[in-house]
């Protein structure tokens, strides 16, 4: 056995007690420097890995039921951090035991307890600094001066010596450059790399969040990625349609958004002569152009996802390919991986076959449009030619969408999304609320199915797989909900055993309240977030057995890794050799860690800006008054949202015209002398008082009677 498996093998052994590293060196006779280096290296490896780290007094401990490694994660209100290790599991952190850790940091927790149904931990080590740079507000402060972090999750100010200013003035936002760590009677320090400009400039809100989510550039790739991308040819040649079923005399389309550039998916519905319904869904064939390992991969895999933030993509591919040669662009060849389904009237998939293939899209269709045609078809003469496929396309959605009705899908949860509209200076002009009309819901339905059916295949084969998975809700937190539409005055009925048609019956229930967006929210909240995994344990809001994400590899890396997958399955008639089984089962569960982490920092990243636009939106409107709706209530006041911006804020109690005491179990608001009372779905007039883009906070004043009328 080598000197370095012997070493590793002793170090994880049951007998191994912690050592610093000279007593390693002396239990293997370690007395040449070739020798300590290799001793070294194995336990620089075990560190990294995370299953040793090194304590306060030097040894190598190992990791065991009291001691975890994750990513420490502080939440706004700053009592509380959460740990993740890398099997996802959440381990709560008081403040207090935080012991100079900062938020992204990786850190050894030590388990000494439980804090509400979690594992409570205090921190014993921090591995890694997960920060570089923050971005934050330039404070003055004599000769030197401060970084005030725009994210609330970072408890420090940093120390910008004078010569580190670069010239920032106060009040400016500024990008800096971490120096020094938090450490016992320290600040941490930093110095200003980038002056990003004045607060009120709307400009500076991208570069922000781009670096507080340490975000790439969009549009920037290193250089060799580059160079992989532009070897690419720009059209299909002739020997990449080999062993391809042609399928470009078919009719078929796409239907995006109007802004969309990178097209992956397309489709083609026929009714066919027995009353069923032919299905292909079309998907650009990525794979055939990222090969695995490739530096174009390798970037891939470290973005995990294109992000989107409103007006700005940072794309997960170059835009050679995502715009470009991957893109089912209209009147242009494409290769495909095809997914054909011969669906029956109750919905059912009675045969389906799987392909790769090459297209050519007859017409690029925008959900708007097509909606629109349904309404009157004279209005959109140019899609006239493809009105059989969009009434199948119609009929088809419908009947999809009422078998996973009866199945218990939550399919009613309107989305609370907003488009903010931006002029051409990028200042927000209106936020409207973004409207899914049928031709978004058939697109929605086809994608669904077309993942369910290739995640089947390999459920059904037994073999390693990639897949979008989604746990059912703690018992708790349901009851949390079921607290919350008792004081809206709705009796709802929950089981022990949740299933997700329980949940649907509820939004059917609150259909037309005033607070159904609220009653979807928490809904949405109460629910575990759906992940990547390479277990399938089910999807438990689409109520699926096996579901996956294959229909857009241009923009998320797990629909790549789903397609390599497949394209190998079909290579090898749906059999898997035992090496390549050992590799995927080692290798899935790290790439699937991996992707539910970056979609979780590009959720956060344009929910960010989404939030920064809002105040500014909010903040041009100070004085005026809008409708609200009561969305929850606390001993300090009531959040209010005004619906159609879906934008909130806070009544202060100490605005309210009367002294409120607050009824927790009723969860109401009682006033002492007046005896008027607030309640969760009142519809309520305020008026806006105060905007803050830096903390995220606005401010509402109850606006009385005399005051509305003028």
């Amino acid at each position: 056995m080598s000197l370095k498996k012997e070493v590793e093998r002793f170090i994880l052994s049951e007998d191994y007690k912690p050592m610093v590293l000279k007593e390693i060196y002396k239990r293997f006779k370690a007395k040449t420097r070739e020798k300590r280096r290799k001793i070294r290296e194995v336990v620089k490896k075990l560190e990294k890995e995370g299953k040793i780290f090194r304590d306060s007094k030097g040894r190598y401990r190992k990791l065991g039921e009291d001691l975890k490694v994750g990513t420490i994660e502080f939440t706004r209100s700053g009592y509380v951090a959460f740990v993740i290790t890398d099997e996802f599991e959440e381990i709560a952190v008081p403040v207090e035991d935080t012991k100079y850790a900062m938020h992204k940091d990786r850190v050894v927790v030590e388990i000494v307890g439980t804090w509400r149904g979690l594992p409570r931990g205090r921190v014993v080590r921090v591995l890694e600094r997960g920060l570089k740079r923050v971005v934050g507000v330039f404070d003055h402060k004599g000769t030197f001066g401060f970084v005030v972090p725009d994210d609330p999750k970072i408890a420090y100010d940093f120390y910008v010596a004078p010569e580190n200013i670069d010239g920032a003035k106060p009040n400016q936002k500024v990008i800096a450059e971490i120096l020094k760590y938090p450490s016992p009677g320290r600040n941490p320090e930093a110095r200003v790399v980038k002056v990003l400009g004045d607060l009120d400039d709307p400009s500076i809100d991208l570069p922000s969040v781009i670096v507080k989510h340490d975000l790439p550039e969009p549009g920037e790739f290193p250089e060799e990625v580059l160079k992989e991308a532009n070897a690419i040819p720009s059209r299909v040649r002739k020997k990449d349609l080999v062993g391809r079923k042609d399928m470009r005399d078919r009719v078929i389309v796409t239907i995006d958004g109007e802004d969309a550039k990178d097209f992956d998916d397309a489709i083609s519905v026929e009714k066919l002569p027995n009353g069923n319904y032919l299905l292909g869904v079309h998907i650009a064939d990525v794979s055939h152009y990222v090969k695995e390992g490739s530096a174009l991969d390798q970037e891939a895999f470290r973005r995990g996802t294109s992000v989107y933030l409103i007006d700005t993509v940072i794309p997960m591919l170059p835009f050679r390919l995502s715009n470009g040669i991957c893109s089912l662009v209209e009147g242009k060849d494409r290769l495909t991986m095809s997914v054909e389904m011969e669906i029956d009237r109750e919905g059912r998939v009675v045969k389906y076959d799987v392909f790769p293939s090459v297209i050519r899209s007859k017409k690029r269709m925008i959900y708007e449009r097509v909606n629109e045609f349904l309404e009157d078809p004279s209005s959109v003469k140019e899609y006239e030619p493809f009105s059989e496929l969009i009434h199948n396309a119609v009929e088809l959605a419908e009947i999809l969408r009422e078998a996973r009705r009866k199945r218990g899908a939550i399919i009613d949860i309107e989305s609370d999304e907003v488009k903010v509209v931006l002029d051409e200076n990028g200042q927000v002009v209106d936020i409207v609320p973004r409207k899914r009309g049928i031709a978004e819901r058939l697109i929605e339905e086809f994608m669904i199915r077309a993942n369910e059916t290739i995640a089947e295949i390999f459920d059904h084969a037994g073999l390693p797989f990639m897949y979008r998975v989604h746990e059912e809700p703690d018992p708790e937190t349901i009851f949390q909900l079921k607290n919350y539409l008792e004081a809206m005055g709705i009796r709802a009925k929950f089981s022990h055993n949740i299933h997700p048609g329980m949940l649907q019956k509820l939004l059917e229930k609150v259909k037309d309240h005033p607070l159904r967006s609220s009653v979807e929210r928490l809904l949405v909240r109460s629910m575990k977030r759906a992940m990547y995994s390479a277990v399938n344990i089910g999807h438990f809001g689409l109520a699926s057995y096996a579901y996956t994400h294959f229909t857009s590899p241009i923009r998320r890396y797990p629909d790549l890794v789903v397609h390599r997958l497949l394209k190998l399955y079909l290579e090898q008639n749906g059999y898997f050799t035992p090496e390549q089984i050992d590799k995927f089962s080692k290798v899935l569960p790290k790439i699937a860690k991996h992707c539910s982490r970056r979609e979780r920092v590009a959720d956060e990243a344009e929910w960010d800006l989404i939030a920064m636009k809002k105040v500014e939106y909010i903040s041009r409107h100070i004085g005026e008054v809008f409708d609200v709706v009561v969305t929850n209530i606390t001993k300090f006041g009531l959040f209010v949202e005004i619906p159609e911006k879906s934008i909130s804020g806070l009544v202060h109690i100490s605005t309210l015209d009367d002294y409120y005491y607050y009824d927790e179990s009723k969860n109401m608001l009682i006033g002492r002398r007046k005896g008027r009372i607030f309640r969760l779905g009142d519809v309520l007039k305020a008026k806006v008082v105060r905007a803050d883009k830096i903390r995220g906070e606005i401010d509402f004043e109850l606006v009385e009677k005399e005051e509305k009328e003028g």
